[in-house]
């Protein structure tokens, strides 16, 4: 789910340099940043913020909230950090360069936030391809599901939710070690790419504590002709999209 490799990609309210990114610009981010729920005030955190796509898109959706991108890797820091500068939403935003599994474990250094978000890496084995970067980016060699979800916990104020997308077998794996780490799942979306295919993707809210059952909601992203999107793919994302 790719949207581009290109070195620049264009919103409408902002634009993403993606050129020193290992992982571009892709549906699964913008589900993501358009999905996740927000508070009207408040801070937020987008772990792995890459290029900043997701912490743009939080800032665009509620003007009254504050969010920090953290990022391990220099370059894609280097590049978030002016993804954000030129934006219309730079004075609300931070790129923090740190490896989070590190940074939580001084309180005097890391905030507590309302809302935490990630598009974590997702695969746990198998063959690299000659992509040997985007796949450094995936693996979760770097940040285990585990691992972050310490990072969360320590993160998140008691009333806060966490959110993230990931495909469906992986999805279904996280939600069992979630509840280990006090995590419940109050809001999911499954995902399709055209009516009738199988679930490709699971987008998930966490909160701290259990609240009944989940809602459940589904996106199809394309009409029959898979060139012609939904009507729900393009409300959900017609706020940054240019095409809609």
């Amino acid at each position: 789910m790719t949207e581009s490799d290109s070195a620049a990609f264009r919103f409408k309210q902002f634009s993403i340099m993606q050129d020193r990114c290992a992982m571009k610009v892709g549906t699964d981010g913008v589900l993501l940043g358009a999905w996740a729920g927000l508070p009207q005030h408040g801070r937020v955190a987008d772990i792995g913020t890459g290029t900043g796509l997701i912490a743009l898109m939080m800032a665009q959706r509620q003007p009254d909230i504050v969010v920090d991108g953290i990022e391990i890797d220099s370059a894609a820091s280097l590049q978030a950090a002016e993804n954000f500068q030129n934006s219309p939403f730079a004075p609300r935003l931070r790129v923090i360069d740190a490896d989070i599994t590190q940074w939580v474990k001084n309180p005097a250094t890391h905030q507590q936030y309302d809302v935490v978000v990630s598009n974590p890496p997702f695969f746990s084995g198998g063959t690299l391809s000659y992509a040997q970067d985007r796949n450094a980016v995936r693996q979760t060699l770097k940040l285990g599901h585990s691992d972050l979800l310490k990072a969360v916990k320590l993160l998140l104020l008691p009333h806060g939710t966490f959110s993230l997308i990931l495909p469906k077998l992986e999805a279904l794996r996280f939600e069992e070690l979630c509840v280990s780490h006090g995590l419940y799942l109050h809001r999911r979306m499954q995902v399709r790419s055209r009516a009738g295919m199988p679930v490709e993707r699971h987008l998930m809210s966490f909160s701290t504590e259990p609240q009944g059952l989940p809602t459940l909601e589904e996106l199809i992203i394309y009409q029959t002709d898979i060139h012609e999107y939904t009507d729900s793919f393009k409300s959900l994302t017609q706020a940054f999209y240019l095409n809609f």
